[in-house]
């Protein structure tokens, strides 16, 4: 497998580091997830709201101590700089949760758009290279220039396959950063309608 990767010339290198780079952010964003799944905690969540509707913020906030659920997380921080003010609080919150969530897509979208291209940079030059031998000494017999070819395609295989294979959880974290955005929004929303009847009853 690995002498088929170098017969594709120069450019497979370049091929090669991309690859590995996609598979590094892959297994630290799946890491990742999977920290997040651990420390997810739906019952703080709801004993936070809980606590808040019946106007305890103080002891909702300590509901949240120690905990290290990105929603939650949200939460208090917005309760605790609720005086100046608390749109603008959940808001910073949540972009600092969600970056945490966008980390790395960046460089697989890169990676995506990439690795096709440099596959077809290596298909280009390799048969620039392989009908060059038609006019040099060098063709001994027809089969060259055809081998010649069927190994500059090779970068282009492997760039495509480089960059189907990344799509796959490069999708899957989008959905998860989207699914992570809508949480929060959700459970930010709740909070401060909450906190709107509490004014109301005050």
């Amino acid at each position: 497998m690995f002498s088929l990767f170098l017969k594709g010339g120069p450019v497979m290198w370049p091929l090669l580091i991309t690859s590995l780079m996609a598979f590094s952010v892959v297994i630290e964003r799946l890491l990742f997830l999977w920290r997040i799944k651990i420390s997810y905690r739906p019952d703080i969540i709801k004993a936070i709201l809980s606590n808040v509707q019946h106007g305890n913020i103080d002891k909702a906030i300590e509901e949240a101590q120690g905990c290290h659920d990105y929603v939650a997380t949200t939460l208090v921080y917005g309760l605790t700089h609720r005086e100046d003010a608390l749109s603008n609080a959940l808001m910073q919150a949540a972009s600092v949760e969600l970056k945490r969530f966008s980390r790395g897509l960046v460089v697989l979208d890169t990676i995506i758009t990439v690795a096709p291209l440099l596959g077809l940079l290596g298909t280009v030059t390799g048969m620039i290279h392989a009908f060059g031998l038609l006019g040099s000494r060098e063709l001994q017999t027809p089969t060259v220039i055809t081998g010649g070819i069927a190994q500059a395609l090779i970068a282009t295989a492997c760039g495509l396959a480089i960059a189907i294979i990344a799509l796959v959880p490069f999708n899957y974290l989008n959905a998860r950063l989207e699914e992570a955005r809508h949480e929060i929004e959700q459970a930010a929303t709740h909070l401060e309608l909450l906190l709107l009847k509490l004014e109301k009853k005050s």
